[in-house]
C-alpha cells in the first residue's frame, strides 16, 4: 500500500467510524479536536500529548463550513477541509481522522464516547464540550498545555506584517 493511501484510509466518514468503533473497545480511545488550519509546532505537541494519553488518537476536524460559524476570520480556512485532513492524517501518532459540519464536535463525542476527551489547557473542563457525556461513561477529560508563542493567528499575522 503506499504511503498516500495509508494516509487517506485515516480519514473516515461517519458510517467507516462507526464501524471501527466495536474494534476498539479493549483500547483507549482518546479524541481531540480543532480547525488546524496552519500546521505548526505547538499543535504537533499537543496532539503527540493526546497521544500519549491512550491506544487510539481520533481528531475531529472542524469542516470548511463549521470554521465559517467560529469567527475566525473571513479568510478562514486558509486551507480547504481535505488538505487540512490529509496533513493531520500524516502524523504518525494520529490514528483517525474525522470531520464534522457542526460548530462544535459534540454529536461525535457523543458518538464515540471516548475513554479520554483532550482540549487544551486555555479551557476549563467544565467548559469543554462533551466532558458529561465522557465522565459519566467512566472516562477522563484532560488538559494539555500550549507551547507559547505558537498559534495560526500569530503565524498568519507574522505573514501578513512581513509583505
Amino acid at each position: 500500500m503506499s504511503q498516500l493511501n495509508k494516509i487517506h484510509d485515516k480519514i473516515l466518514n461517519i458510517e467507516e467510524l462507526d464501524l471501527l468503533l466495536d474494534s476498539w473497545k479493549n483500547k483507549k480511545v482518546v479524541f481531540t479536536n480543532g480547525c488546524f488550519d496552519i500546521l505548526h509546532k505547538g499543535h504537533i505537541d499537543y496532539l503527540a500529548k493526546a497521544s500519549d494519553l491512550g491506544d487510539v488518537l481520533i481528531v475531529g476536524l472542524n469542516s470548511d463550513a463549521s470554521i465559517k460559524t467560529l469567527n475566525k476570520g473571513k479568510d478562514r480556512p486558509l486551507q480547504d477541509q481535505s488538505s487540512r485532513a490529509s496533513v493531520i492524517a500524516s502524523l504518525q501518532f494520529v490514528d483517525k481522522v474525522i470531520l464534522f459540519n457542526e460548530s462544535t464536535p459534540e454529536s461525535l463525542i457523543n458518538r464515540i464516547i471516548p475513554d479520554v476527551l483532550v482540549k487544551g489547557s486555555d479551557y476549563k473542563i467544565e467548559d469543554i464540550v462533551g466532558h458529561q457525556i465522557v465522565l459519566e461513561n467512566g472516562g477522563e477529560v484532560k488538559t494539555i498545555d500550549f507551547i507559547d508563542g505558537y498559534s495560526t493567528t500569530s503565524i498568519i499575522q507574522k505573514a501578513i506584517n512581513s509583505i
